[in-house]
């Protein structure tokens, strides 16, 4: 005889009749227990025939099977045959089994519309792990690159997801809710990575660093406010947020739902883990694909070794640079025994936004390009000039331009932001510092996309920079772009290179007209016009809007070989107006754009010309290979843009001095 429940009620009728069917026994008890204090009926029935000794109940016999689970309370209108939890779903009422097991605790019964309406609490109940599902499959199986999401990578059998269900079925409820909450925390923060990842390669043609490109989310920002102004930006900065809390959230809440379900259905869970796990083994082994993808996955096990690697690498590179960037080849050259060759003459570096190698060779952008290019070529000419033109290839791609041209200037390979940060803390000689050594020349820089302190100028070597502030300009701003380029260039006009000087000048002039989005793009006017920049109001107010371009891949390579072809015009109008026959130009691109406009995994290369009155400053060059005019063609050569600074110090008489 089991122990009488104190809570059971000592009346006869509260025990159904014994040839009564087991569901008929729930209904029955439900109903004298509403009756006699609404307390939980018991489990068992006495045998058929017998009566039921006031408050106890005779073990069940081998003709009268032992009722089902306990009743819900008397108080709750369940309906009849819904299961054992009176109208529960079944995967609630299985949580509930799974949790009594744990607990020890009575399941809870259904309460308001699961119990009202049972099956639409199934379909909801079922919806809802079959989306948690494919989040966390989702979230195991995505590439980190746009152009790697096809079918069959979601088709795969993620080594992951089996090995986490092995141990999620055999811990308690406690540490077994904490573990897949830990689970699902990383998962969420992986998939963001990941989504980092896209979105840098898409730009940056690079992934994610999770050590250096946090710095880079402020320039992201002020990107956006530059391009949709601040309102928009503050939207964009708020969806972005909204969405990574989002999907932190739902993958723990998902991955804590998966991890309950396999508990409370332990049995069918552990062979269908062992199935699994022998067929990823054999697929494994066998090198099994579908649709061109291998079966057997483990991307997200080799995408955290991945990080992992690339932190300790980056870890190293920093240490190994700092030695690298203490050796320079004319650290130690007397200030008379450099650029010689160059003394007397006003030396131009200029540098293109965006202007790389796919403008020239793209079918789409090459025409305009390609076509200015040898137009400006005969003006050139027309006007007493000549040039030569080779290709570098840049430490960047679609953006952070300031590691180009700190590639350019210092000769050393700055492909991130702890090797940017590492040399302009320190002494390393720069190009244009190698003018300032000298004593022969003013330096001085046109940066019109600063907007702020720039303490990086002293390393470059700069007597004096000319910042968005300091250029005077009073018109609008073109998306990003602070002022157009030919206004910086009339600006460098009025305030240093056309006054009187005692020394020729070395300038290094940034040109962002080119930067993206390629909307709205000023025009060239007549030089006298230019003034204080108001004139642009009406050429940017009748420009195209940046959201009409930049999301179709056709208009904004339109648009961007259209702003190439407007910088290369107005830096070359400016030499053949205001150049002289000392005049010596040095111009280039900082990196390609991004990819949807140079094509994914494109290369770094970037087209540069020198252009000089004198013929003798181009004889210097004639080993380098480099063809004749403003257009370099397939057949010149490709150099590292690291390389560029000693081969022009060499070729223009400087000795070799190093530290």
């Amino acid at each position: 005889m089991d122990q009488a429940n104190p809570e059971q009620p000592e009346t006869p009728e509260a025990l159904p009749p014994a040839d009564s069917t087991p569901a008929e026994k729930t209904d029955a008890s439900a109903g004298a227990a509403a009756e006699a204090a609404d307390l939980p009926a018991e489990k068992a029935d006495p045998p058929a025939g017998e009566d039921a000794p006031t408050g106890a109940v005779d073990a069940p016999t081998e003709e009268d099977p032992p009722t089902e689970a306990a009743d819900p309370p008397a108080d709750q209108d369940a309906p009849v045959g819904e299961g054992a939890a009176g109208g529960e779903s079944a995967a609630d009422d299985e949580t509930a089994a799974a949790d009594e097991g744990a607990t020890g605790e009575e399941p809870s019964a259904p309460r308001g519309w699961r119990a009202k309406y049972p099956v639409a609490a199934r379909t909801v109940s079922y919806t809802i792990t079959v989306l948690a599902a494919a989040l966390v499959l989702f979230g195991l199986l995505m590439p980190n690159e746009i152009d790697r999401f096809r079918p069959g990578v979601f088709m795969r059998l993620p080594v992951e997801a089996i090995f986490g269900a092995a141990v999620l079925m055999v811990l308690p409820k406690k540490p077994r809710v904490a573990t897949a909450a830990l689970a699902g925390l990383a998962l969420g923060a992986l998939t963001i990575l990941n989504l980092l990842d896209i979105g840098f390669n898409e730009f940056l043609g690079r992934g994610f660093n999770v050590v250096l490109d946090w710095v880079l989310f402020d320039d992201a920002r002020t990107y956006l406010e530059d391009s949709m102004g601040k309102s928009g930006a503050v939207g964009v900065v708020i969806a972005v947020v909204a969405l990574v809390i989002a999907l932190l959230t739902l993958m723990i809440l998902s991955v804590v739902r998966l991890a309950n379900l396999l508990a409370r259905h332990s049995g069918r869970a552990t062979r269908a883990t062992l199935v699994a796990g022998t067929v990823w083994v054999a697929c494994s082994a066998l090198g099994v694909q579908f649709a061109g993808v291998q079966f057997a996955s483990r991307s997200t096990a080799g995408g955290v070794q991945n990080r992992v690697d690339r932190v300790q690498a980056t870890i190293k590179d920093e240490a190994e640079f700092a030695k690298e960037a203490r050796k320079d080849t004319f650290a130690k050259t007397p200030p008379d025994q450099l650029l010689t060759d160059l003394r007397g003459k006003d030396v131009i570096f200029g540098f293109i936004e965006s202007y790389g190698r796919s403008a020239i060779e793209d079918p789409i952008m090459s025409p305009g390009v390609d076509a200015t290019l040898t137009d400006k070529t005969e003006e050139l000419s027309k006007a007493g000039y000549s040039a030569k033109s080779g290709w570098l290839t840049s430490a960047t791609y679609g953006g952070s331009s300031w590691l180009g041209h700190s590639t350019f200037l210092s000769g050393l390979w700055i492909s991130n932001q702890a090797r940017y940060r590492t040399v302009t803390a320190g002494e390393h000689l720069t190009l244009t510092g190698a003018f300032q050594r000298t004593g022969a020349w003013r330096t001085v820089g046109i940066m019109p996309g600063i907007q702020k302190s720039w303490p990086e100028g002293s390393f470059y070597g700069l007597d004096n920079v000319y910042d968005s502030r300091e250029l005077g300009y009073k018109g609008p701003k073109f998306s990003w772009s602070t002022m157009p380029d030919q206004y910086a260039l009339s600006a460098y006009q009025r305030l240093e290179h056309g006054k009187k000087r005692d020394k020729p000048l070395m300038s290094e002039i940034i040109l962002t007209s080119s930067h993206q989005p390629w909307a709205p793009i000023p025009k060239t006017i007549p030089w006298d016009e230019v003034g204080d920049g108001s004139v642009y109001k009406d050429i940017q107010k009748n420009g195209k809007k940046a959201s009409d371009v930049f999301y179709d891949s056709t208009k904004v390579k339109e648009e961007y070989g259209k702003s190439i072809e407007y910088s290369v015009t107005s830096l070359i109008d400016y030499v053949v107006k205001y150049g002289s026959k000392d005049t010596v130009l040095v111009f280039l691109g900082d990196h390609q754009p991004i990819a949807s406009v140079s094509g994914r995994h494109a290369n770094r290369d970037v087209p540069i010309s020198i252009v000089a009155h004198d013929k003798s400053v181009l004889d210097k060059i004639d080993d380098w290979g480099w063809t004749e005019g403003l257009k370099p063609d397939d057949t010149a050569p490709v150099w590292r843009m690291d390389s560029f600074r000693d081969r022009f110090l060499t070729a223009y008489g400087s000795t070799p001095r190093p530290q």
